[in-house]
């Protein structure tokens, strides 16, 4: 098992680069802690996402950290010209010594890339030719492409990513049938389901796996993602938890609820004790969060734990206390 942290950005209060420079304290503190990656959300025009730009912060995070991982999760590859993207992708890799987790998608929300003049109805099949693109200009020293979106022909690749053939590839999945194209892909994945759920998908991605004769010791990592916060007793965690979660969820529905509409898919329940009793918020003492995570990684099947670690008002000092004793006495034991 291996521990990862995600992060949205968002808004946290009015001054942001106070923001920006607390948040850059705390990934310190998660190298220090153990973690293996850093995930940053993409959004834009939201107060779900102060880090529109992801190549940007994460340059930073490259110049702070030694050692930790990190990486969109993901690139909403259908707003970038491919070119650009390549050429962000290898110097992220290069500045970090090659520590980039590469996070691709097209986007979840229609209202975010309409806003950049991008057809939410041709998301799927652009998201495919771009990467195609993007992996090509990775792996190869020119490039060429005839497609419906793009056209190259012989472009010089001056950039190379300092992984070859390119850095691990992740998918935010929350769909049971995209884990055959993953396991095909031999993605990473991070799963937006309750657990039982998460479980169905881990199992259909092994036998996807196996069944193309792969050794399951060279399984990519398979996640699921959670808010956590711990403190000295749930009482403690599960106020601060509260309060920090309502600011998140009126974020993460904001576009929607501007438009007059609700989510698509209600991936997490919108009240604060059903998120909790669902698993998607996991708040308490430290044997509270160790209890729970145990029972739910296992019916999940996931080798990867992926925390919220800083989301909504909680303070620094607040996730550091969190960060803190999560390192110490939870993971550990998972």
């Amino acid at each position: 098992m291996k521990f990862g942290v995600f992060d949205h950005m968002d808004r946290a209060g009015a001054d942001l680069g106070r923001q920006f420079e607390e948040r850059l304290c705390l990934i310190e503190r998660y190298e220090r802690a153990g973690f293996h990656a850093y995930h940053l959300a993409e959004h834009h025009a939201t107060p779900l996402g102060m880090a529109p730009s992801p190549s940007v912060f994460l340059a930073a995070v490259a110049q702070r950290t030694k050692t930790l991982r990190f990486g969109p999760l993901v690139y909403t590859v259908n707003l970038y010209h491919p070119l650009r993207l390549i050429d962000e992708i290898c110097m992220l890799d290069q500045m970090s010594g090659g520590r980039l987790e590469l996070g691709v998608g097209r986007g979840i929300s229609p209202y975010e890339v309409g806003y950049y003049g991008v057809d939410p109805a041709t998301g799927p099949e652009r998201f495919a030719e771009a990467l195609e693109v993007v992996l090509k200009g990775l792996t190869e020293k020119r490039l060429t492409h005839e497609g419906r979106y793009f056209s190259f022909k012989d472009v010089p690749m001056e950039m190379q990513p300092a992984q070859r053939p390119h850095p691990p590839l992740w998918y935010g999945a929350n769909s049971l049938e995209s884990a055959d194209r993953l396991a095909q892909q031999a993605c990473n994945a991070v799963v937006g389901m309750r657990a039982d759920g998460v479980g169905q998908f881990t199992a259909r991605y092994r036998a996807a796996w196996r069944a193309l004769g792969r050794d399951e010791s060279d399984l990519p990592m398979l996640g699921l993602s959670r808010h956590i916060v711990v403190a000295d007793t749930d009482r403690e965690a599960r106020s601060m938890a509260r309060r920090a979660f309502v600011l998140w969820y009126d974020a993460l529905i904001h576009l929607w609820r501007a438009h007059g509409v609700g989510l698509p898919r209600q991936l997490i329940p919108a009240e604060f004790e059903e998120a909790l009793s669902q698993g998607y918020i996991v708040a308490g003492s430290p044997a509270t969060v160790r209890d729970r995570l145990k029972r739910d990684n296992d019916v999940a099947g996931i080798n990867y734990c992926l925390c919220r670690m800083a989301f909504g008002d909680l303070s620094l000092e607040e996730s550091a206390r969190s960060v803190d004793l999560f390192s110490a006495e939870v993971m550990p034991a998972l």
